[in-house]
């Protein structure tokens, strides 16, 4: 046993003793996503009757569990997230969950400007031969946080596929150990539409040979990416890498040779997929995990030449306001990273921000395209970063056009059912 076995095996420890370390009024921080902490997670209830108050700060979770679902929980409890989740909403009303609207290239820092952490418990690979553990499918906020937390726990997965990048943490940074075998995260794809199959064509119609693409998941990025199968040397910037992502890279449409920066790099921050998607990703060079604050920040995104930003939204209003996280007042998700990359593709040498949406939602009975934003509504995007916004009725060119002029591009790819209505509310309202 060499020196780092040893200090790991002297560091072991089980989630009852990681659970007595909490005290009231403490901050904990853990991993997102794929590295969600499940074992952790599925026991922090057992300590509510001996503490107040405790923060628990994560990014939408993928399970529910009693720490965040139950009435009981409020007090003892409370819960931060940057992204709410159906469970979020669910149990919104006992006031125990409360959503924190951040820009990803910079919330970390600014979520403890004025606190600190008192514990960080994420989920990494198991340790190699040279003592270093790697953030495996997250690492949008883990090398942000870590280090700046006063007790670093570490639940190692054997499970996790191993992936490179700005992601490694040596055993002598982490005080506790735990070792799980929680089942790794997934979603699985779902067939797009003949609906989100007309706009991942428009969409792609965009997208030169070249190009390098943000893309997210569900079935209209799913439909964008079938029509990129037609593309040459793509390259990827992007928050999330998903399976379609994997799909492209496998059949070379996706190669990063004409990337400006992180040439031959798929670089994102973090993974989420299906289970061929973390095969794919398991020691594969191509891969590179880094921070949000990199990752997601502007300045860096617009050094990619020709960077397209590809996002969707619930709401649209006729000047170009974009929101994608709210229904009115009520929040449903977060801004996620799509301001990051609109704001980072706009400056781009050549590049394009994109929303692309359905021209209705509610099974056709409500146009995504309002002459205003329900009231409530949050602007996800602003008006002045967009360059297209597109449904399955065509292409609305955004940028450098007045707002008479989006009035009349936006009308143009609405439901035809609508589009004599917005047109009259546009009149009623005067919005020329």
């Amino acid at each position: 046993m060499n020196r780092f076995a040893e200090e790991y095996a002297s560091k072991k420890v089980t989630i009852q003793d990681v659970l007595h370390m909490i005290q009231s009024n403490d901050l904990i921080w853990t991993s997102y996503n794929g590295l969600e902490p499940q074992s952790f997670f599925r026991e922090l209830h057992t300590i509510k009757d001996r503490v107040e108050h405790v923060t628990v700060r994560h990014a939408g979770l993928w399970k529910n569990y009693e720490f965040v679902s139950s009435p009981e929980m409020k007090g003892h409890f409370d819960v931060i997230s940057s992204f709410y989740d159906e469970f979020a909403r669910a149990c919104h009303d006992y006031q125990i969950s409360s959503y924190m609207p951040i820009h990803l290239h910079n919330g970390v820092a600014r979520c403890l400007e004025d606190r600190h952490i008192n514990m960080f418990v994420g989920m990494v690979c198991p340790m190699d031969e040279h003592g270093y553990v790697h953030f495996s499918l997250n690492a949008y906020n883990e090398m942000d946080t870590v280090f700046r937390s006063d007790v670093v726990v570490m639940l190692v997965n054997k499970n996790l596929p191993v992936v490179g990048g700005d992601n490694l943490v040596h055993i002598s940074d982490i005080d506790y150990i735990v070792e799980v075998e929680d089942p790794l995260i997934t979603i699985e794809g779902s067939q797009p539409g003949e609906t989100e199959m007309k706009i991942g064509a428009n969409v792609a119609s965009l997208v030169e040979d070249g190009s390098t693409i943000q893309l997210g998941i569900g079935n209209i990025p799913n439909a964008v990416g079938t029509y990129l199968a037609e593309k040459n040397d793509l390259g990827v910037h992007t928050e999330m890498i998903t399976s379609i992502i994997a799909d492209l890279s496998e059949s070379r449409v996706i190669t990063g040779k004409k990337k400006t920066i992180n040439r031959g790099k798929i670089v994102g921050s973090f993974a989420l997929g299906n289970q061929r998607l973390y095969e794919y990703l398991d020691h594969n060079p191509e891969i590179a995990l880094m921070s949000g604050s990199y990752v997601n920040d502007p300045r860096v995104i617009c050094q990619n030449d020709r960077m397209v930003s590809i996002n969707s939204c619930l709401q649209v209003d006729l000047t170009g306001q974009i929101c994608s996280e709210s229904m009115g007042h009520v929040q449903y998700s977060g801004t996620g990273g799509a301001a990051d990359f609109a704001v980072g593709a706009s400056h781009s040498k050549g590049g394009k921000s994109i929303v692309a949406v359905k021209s209705t939602a509610k099974k056709g009975t409500v146009s995504t395209i309002q002459p205003l934003l329900t009231p409530g509504a949050v602007v996800s995007i602003s008006r002045n970063d967009i360059d297209y916004i597109i449904t399955e009725y065509g292409i609305a060119k955004i940028k450098g056009k007045s707002i008479a002029e989006r009035v009349e591009n936006l009308i143009h790819i609405a439901h035809p059912k609508f589009r004599d209505e917005l047109r009259q509310k546009a009149k009623d309202y005067k919005i020329w």
